[in-house]
């Protein structure tokens, strides 16, 4: 059972550190584009809708990702839940813009792993009250 036990913090501490990192580092790029032009992922009728410039929109987007991934860091059940509810939102929009369908499966995957960091670490909470 202690053997169980540690097994699943460290799959939960790897999966806060995963999860809380990437939206971090993924925030901050909205700013740099060094990892991708994140403006390039709007779609045209997306960017029509926007009352502003669409980098101002990708630096509010990641403004959003990075305080999700410091609440990752510090309650990993809330960012994970968190998390996941907006990679399923990337993933629709891209699936709906009919664009970038690869990017999507890819989110999906990636907040179905947002998702067991909630369930890990609601689990986790449980058994340490």
């Amino acid at each position: 059972m202690q053997t169980q036990t540690k097994n699943v913090n460290q799959v939960q501490t790897l999966l806060r550190f995963t999860y809380g990192l990437v939206p971090i580092v993924a925030g901050a790029d909205k700013f740099l584009n060094l990892l991708t032009n994140w403006e390039q992922y709007l779609s045209p009728a997306m960017k029509r809708l926007l009352p502003f410039d669409a980098h101002i929109f990708m630096m509010l987007v990641g403004v959003i990702e990075i305080i999700a991934g410091f609440i990752v860091l510090t309650r990993p059940q809330a960012g994970g839940w968190i998390v996941s509810a907006w990679l399923l939102l990337i993933a629709l929009t891209l699936l709906s813009s009919g664009s970038y369908l690869d990017v999507a499966v890819r989110d999906i995957v990636m907040a179905i792993g947002a998702y067991s960091l909630a369930r890990l670490s609601a689990r986790k909470q449980l058994t340490a009250a």
